[in-house]
């Protein structure tokens, strides 16, 4: 049956759907490759230039290859464009022995002449870290995951020592540097590539027609309609099954649930939690679920003159009822968040004396702080479901309940997406409804540039938070060698958040992802990125 055909089929059957209109995808698609169905539309191609969404959760996987990759169990560094390193006894040199025989992707617009070797590791990191490399300031000039990190102080210098052995110069140890590499945003551009376009005076191709070394090369965009990748024939780990991988990102006619059931789309990560069900009694699918390193949570500005009053933002935190949102929106599938980090890791404080839900001593907290019925705060508010948060405006809508219970009005602002980078005017924007998903396992990865000093000078630290004290317990974790005092350090850190309450955890979601059943070989990650290389199609 057609992609056409069964369009027209879902706009019947599914009635109170309306707006259906002819898809721009080819018939043959499913007989080569596979619909991945989101509503994402990237601003740009290359992850280093955002700090999440669909470019950095799942495009980069297919597009780009990294030094390093990460065990899905253990989240320990593996080898992939690096095959081995060594780190120096003080910590502060890590030498990388790249692999031969890589090799970068070729198409209509660029031919490498060229494997991948040391000067493409050293292009991808300069450009992030030299104010003055050429490509620093091309595609806007903000590395948000980087800044957040600050890895400009980190990172003294990147340099090839042969065609296949490259070296960082830190500035201090740091504990989670492996990992770091091993993260989406870390990923390797060609510089050949890089100079071509330079030379032809279009520097901003190499963000929105990239080239990497990874087992899918980008073909073509349509804005707000889809994006087509091809397969990578000479990719290093063996030529992926699938001719192409199409993602559906049309905001226009059905949504994806319809596009789904109707198998315009294969593929479909995130789905609602009140569609589940919907799903589960649909042979056609299979349903698949990762628990996952992600927290969903309230930033407070504490910037803002009534919330820079920690007695207010404590009012807040005990006027949330967890337990309701749990039932509500995540229908059980979520677990209750006492802190910023998840359960799974293993610097989680199973002591934490965070504040339970207790309207009372809201209401008690409020009074104190000479609130008592006349404060009135703005709550923003992102509608595309993610994996910490599968319904965000039903979310917005049962926090402003709440907080309505105890004399607080919330007007609700809601925006397609809500990122670190979104612009909010800061005399509008008390509350986001926002979240996160680790890169990688190491603790470090949600501390530090969502709450650090260094994520609020570079604009990314959404509750404009700054403790000196909690700086300096995760410079300390940064740099001991001793695993024992690495988790005082995170330990003491969550105690000053639970005092300060800068943000207020709210859950943690489990990642569900569901595919038709002749899709085989999908597989999911704790840290939300996953590559299609092994994705086959068998018997429908």
């Amino acid at each position: 049956m057609s992609a056409y055909t069964r369009l027209l089929l879902a706009c019947v059957g599914l009635a109170s759907l309306i707006g259906c209109s002819e898809p721009k995808q080819d018939s043959n698609i499913r007989s080569q490759g596979f619909v991945y169905c989101g509503q994402d539309t990237p601003t740009t191609f290359n992850p280093q230039l955002i700090d999440g969404g669909l470019t950095a959760d799942t495009l980069a996987a297919q597009i780009f290859d990294r030094l390093l990759l990460l065990d899905p169990v253990s989240h320990q560094p593996l080898p992939s464009l690096a095959k081995s390193w060594t780190v120096s006894d003080d910590g502060l040199i890590y030498r990388f022995t790249l692999r031969e025989g890589v090799e970068f992707q070729s198409t209509d617009w660029f031919k490498p002449t060229r494997q991948f070797n040391a000067q493409d590791v050293v292009f991808s990191f300069k450009r992030v870290i030299d104010l003055r490399h050429p490509f620093h300031n091309v595609s806007g000039g903000r590395y948000p995951w980087f800044e957040s990190q600050g890895f400009s102080n980190l990172i003294e210098n990147v340099e090839m020592v042969d065609m296949h052995t490259v070296e960082f110069s830190l500035t201090r140890p740091d504990n989670a540097f492996l990992s770091n590499l091993a993260t989406t945003y870390a990923v390797i551009h060609s510089q050949e590539y890089a100079n071509n376009v330079l030379r032809a005076g279009k520097p901003n191709q190499l963000d929105m027609q990239p080239i990497g070394t990874g087992p899918f090369s980008f073909d073509k965009y349509s804005p707000n309609d889809h994006i087509r990748l091809n397969n990578h024939p000479d990719y290093w780990q063996g030529k992926a099954p699938m001719e192409q991988v199409v993602f559906d990102i049309a905001t226009r006619g059905t949504g994806t649930l319809a596009k789904l059931l109707s198998q315009e789309c294969d593929v479909l990560s995130s789905p609602v939690a009140s569609q589940l069900p919907v799903i589960s009694a649909d042979e056609d699918f299979e349903l698949i679920a990762q628990t996952g390193m992600n927290v969903a949570f309230l930033a407070i500005d504490n910037e803002q003159p009534e919330l820079k009053d920690a007695r207010v933002r404590k009012a807040i935190n005990h006027a949330i009822n967890r337990e309701n949102l749990l039932n509500s929106v995540y229908y059980g599938t979520g677990t209750q968040a006492k802190s910023i980090l998840p359960p799974m890791s293993w610097a989680y404080n199973h002591d934490s004396q965070a504040l339970d839900y207790d309207p009372a001593q809201a209401l008690s907290l409020l009074k104190q702080a000479g609130y008592d019925k006349n404060l009135n705060l703005t709550l923003w508010v992102p509608l595309e479901p993610r994996p910490y948060n599968p319904s965000p405006r039903k979310t917005a809508e049962l926090i402003q309940a709440d907080l309505n219970a105890v004399g607080v009005q919330v007007d609700i602002v809601t925006q397609d997406t809500v990122s670190r980078l979104s612009t909010i005017s800061k005399s509008n924007s008390d509350l986001v409804l926002t979240g996160w998903i680790a890169d990688n396992g190491d603790p470090d990865n949600f501390l530090r540039p969502l709450l650090s000093c260094d994520a609020k000078m570079a604009g990314l630290n959404v509750a404009n938070w700054c403790d000196l004290n909690f700086d300096n317990l995760l410079e300390l974790a940064s740099r001991t060698t001793k695993l024992h005092q690495r988790l005082n350090y995170y330990h003491l850190a969550q105690d000053i958040l639970d005092q300060e309450v800068p943000i207020i955890p709210l859950a943690h979601g489990v990642h569900f992802q569901v595919h038709h059943q002749s899709l085989n070989g999908l597989k999911m990650s704790p840290f939300g990125t996953r590559s299609f290389s092994t994705v086959y199609r068998g018997e429908d």
